[in-house]
């Protein structure tokens, strides 16, 4: 594995004010030669070769000029062997032979796309993520895989897909986690995974987390009656356990006052009429017992 190095350059401000002053001195020399005589000396004309050899010299080594933007960086290359990398902004100057390849280390979102996969339970549904990633280790996003951009996405969508198998769309137990009720530590555990897949590009993964959930057009009335059915056995069983408590509380209330003295029949009466009132969906209508329950 190729890991990263940062290499460190000469100023570009420092080399360019050299090469115009040794390209400004070969200039005045050549014309200098060529007006008088002395071109006409063997060491005369070897300054000319010397002087027209040299600016071209200037001109290659002003190729290695090059600017580093804020959060980018520059991988150079020398004849296909990794030279290292530059992540200091500025003007700067290296080697006119390397190569250098401009990298964005801003951070990114990757938005995925909706796919349809089966929950833990085998229902299908819709699923997508949104990633937030930046790279880090400029060598293992250049060299370790082909297009890293590419691979965040193959990964990230893989990663999403095989979260989605582990988990149930919903669930009505409390200690069990599910894709809409556990957004949180789903979200959390989705980062992880991702963030292992993309490791060895040399991308860190900021944050992931699910922006697209419903179950799949072809279940989607079916399991919506199903929540509605469930919802309304929750309604009804809290209901049930608060009325129960209000009679409980209704009998021992009139125990401990004395206003009444209530015998199991008359207990019996009483709870059934509190639970009829208490859980009816729609208003009782009173009615007044103005004889006795007993014959």
């Amino acid at each position: 594995m190729i890991r990263e190095r940062i290499r460190s350059t000469l100023s570009g401000w420092l080399v360019l004010v050299l090469l115009l002053a040794a390209a400004g001195s070969l200039i005045f020399s050549l014309i200098y030669l060529l007006s008088t005589d002395a071109h006409d000396s063997v060491p005369g004309g070897l300054m000319v070769v010397g002087c027209i050899v040299g600016l071209p010299v200037v001109a290659v080594l002003a190729a290695g000029f090059f600017i580093v933007n804020p959060n980018e960086a520059k991988v150079l290359t020398l004849f296909g062997k990794y030279s290292g990398s530059v992540k200091t902004d500025g003007f700067h100057w290296a080697n006119p032979l390397l190569t250098k390849r401009r990298l964005s280390l801003r951070i990114r979102n990757f938005e995925g796309g909706q796919v349809k996969v089966n929950d833990r339970d085998g229902n299908p549904v819709e699923i997508a993520a949104v990633v937030v990633w930046r790279v880090v280790e400029t060598a293992e996003a250049s060299f370790e895989v082909d297009d890293y951009q590419h691979y965040v996405k193959v990964q990230s969508e893989a990663a999403t897909r095989n979260l989605a198998t582990q988990y149930p769309y919903d669930t009505h137990e409390e200690q069990e986690m599910s894709l809409r009720g556990n957004t949180q530590e789903v979200a959390a555990q989705l980062k992880t995974e991702v963030q292992e897949r993309l490791a060895k590009a040399g991308v860190e993964v900021l944050e992931a987390r699910i922006n697209h959930l419903a179950y799949a057009p072809e279940i989607a009335s079916a399991m919506l009656q199903r929540q509605q059915a469930g919802a309304i056995i929750a309604a009804r069983q809290r209901i049930v356990e608060g009325a129960v408590g209000m009679v409980e509380s209704a009998l021992e209330m009139l125990s401990q006052r004395e206003i009444v003295d209530l015998d199991n029949e008359r207990k019996a009466a009483m709870v059934s009429n509190l639970l009829v009132v208490l859980c009816s969906e729609r208003g009782t209508q009173p009615i007044v017992n103005a004889g006795t329950i007993y014959q």
